[in-house]
């Protein structure tokens, strides 16, 4: 066999592998069919949820004047419920939820050779598109527009505005990050000059019709908004999951385009992607300030979490660690604008009291028992915290006369991971105090697991700060 059959034949081989790879890494992902409204589900029972606190979260949902919630797991709905005269196929806006469709297609625009986001924005907007000096316009870029890292005054009559006069200079490109809807809009504009198609004809090719949405965008004032139902929103969540592929369909290639997204865009503002949001950061800021808060916008989120949130909580947030999808479309819950971050949060707070996060940790093949642990302050519980907590007087170890058994008490974060060990010795039954020093971890949802002999127990903590 010559060297360019060798080489034929081993390059057939790396291809069937890489396909073999990421059809393995989406197998037990479901995609819904792009059609009908046929769409597999899950019951709360399978995955130990609790189905009993699910009206605590409907009462909170409606009264927070929700329309539509979904929650996915692995693709199938566990969770699907519309309040008022919302149904299925009620359409609905996403607002600000809807930049992140934008970063996708900026993706496949420039995978396809249409634009690199180091481009000078003024390529495609032309040269006074902004009322800045040309030398300072000139450092704006599409990266820029993607960051929200223009320089553009923010604190201007109407942020929404996208005429020259509207878009005046506040500092260098790149040196301040400032919440601003009128440059993120004129990337619509960006893209439809550098496809040489329009909005929804150029989004409807890319993204819409190979997953099987519905909606469009529609023109309101200066904004471009994307109308859809909300398991339309939910099946976008579901292409982020599984990085970009539906199904064997791969709608963007570019791995370092799509992790960027996803991941801290600038120093800045570290809890901001490429017009997603991200949980689980050091720092965040919000519209409209710029005060830089430290720790996470979503405490009782998963750290892995990123968020499309858009005006009057419209929210789109993908969980990869718990293959969790959830969707809010609503009016406004209260009196916040532009984004609902906190809001978010608290939806997190109540949704979780649903969820069962011991499945992230491994269980062993002990008996579950409802151990008694107390602290000194209930949970939420403070960094610095006494937990008490009681072995099982009427376990056969101790029944049989033995003085004692190995007792382990290990702190989890969400995804499993082991933050601490707090007991790990042999001791006899009853009840033991230990000092737990949370200070080093951020605020969140953690898990205890305590082990007694063939007794365990894994529940849920909330650390607040």
């Amino acid at each position: 066999m010559n060297l360019e059959r060798v080489l034929k034949y081993k390059n057939c081989f790396f291809y069937f592998l890489i396909t073999y790879s990421l059809n393995l890494m989406g197998q037990n992902l479901y995609f819904p069919p792009k059609t009908g409204n046929e769409w597999q589900s899950i019951s709360l029972e399978s995955l130990n949820w609790s189905s009993d606190k699910l009206d605590t979260l409907y009462n909170f949902l409606e009264e927070k004047n929700t329309k539509a919630f979904i929650v996915l797991k692995d693709g199938k709905i566990v969770i699907e419920k519309y309040f008022g005269t919302f149904v299925q196929d009620s359409n609905w806006y996403w607002a600000s939820a809807g930049k992140t469709l934008t970063a996708f297609l900026v993706g496949i625009a420039q995978e396809e050779g249409f634009l690199s986001i180091t481009d000078l924005s003024s390529k495609y907007l032309g040269n006074g598109w902004t009322s800045c000096p040309p030398e300072k316009e000139r450092q704006i870029t599409i990266l820029n527009q993607l960051t929200m890292t223009s320089g553009l005054n923010d604190n201007v009559i109407d942020p929404f505005c996208t005429e020259p006069n509207c878009l005046e200079y506040e500092a260098d490109a790149g040196v301040r990050w400032a919440y601003h809807n009128a440059p993120y809009t004129l990337l619509d504009g960006v893209l439809e000059n550098a496809a040489g198609q329009s909005l929804n004809l150029y989004f409807n090719g890319k993204i819409r019709s190979r997953i099987g949405m519905n909606g469009l965008w529609v023109t309101s004032g200066y904004n471009n908004i994307y109308i859809s139902t909300a398991r339309s929103m939910a099946k976008f969540g579901i292409l982020i999951q599984n990085k970009g592929i539906w199904e064997t369909d791969t709608l963007l290639n570019d791995e370092s385009y799509f992790n960027s997204m996803i991941n801290t865009s600038q120093s800045l503002n570290k809890s901001y992607g490429y017009l997603w949001w991200l949980a689980g950061k050091e720092s965040y800021m919000l519209p409209r300030t710029q005060v830089v808060i430290q720790g996470t916008w979503a405490p009782a989120a998963p750290p892995d979490m990123i968020a499309a949130l858009g005006k009057n909580g419209q929210i789109l947030n993908i969980v990869p660690s718990l293959g969790i999808v959830l969707v809010r479309m609503g009016e406004a819950p209260d009196s916040s604008v532009e984004v609902a971050p906190y809001f978010n949060n608290q939806i997190w707070q109540k949704f979780s009291e649903v969820i069962d996060y011991s499945t992230a940790i491994e269980k062993n093949k002990t008996k579950e028992f409802d151990f008694s642990l107390e602290q000194n302050y209930p949970n939420p519980f403070n960094p610095t915290t006494t937990i008490k907590f009681r072995t099982p007087l009427n376990s056969p170890l101790y029944q049989r006369g033995e003085t004692g058994g190995l007792v382990t008490l290990k702190i989890f974060d969400i995804l499993g991971r082991e933050v601490a060990t707090l007991v790990n010795e042999q001791k006899p039954a009853g009840n033991y105090e230990v000092k737990f020093d949370a200070s080093n971890l951020a605020s969140g949802v953690y898990i205890y697991k305590l082990q007694a002999g063939e007794f365990s127990s894994v529940k849920k903590l909330m650390l607040l700060k």
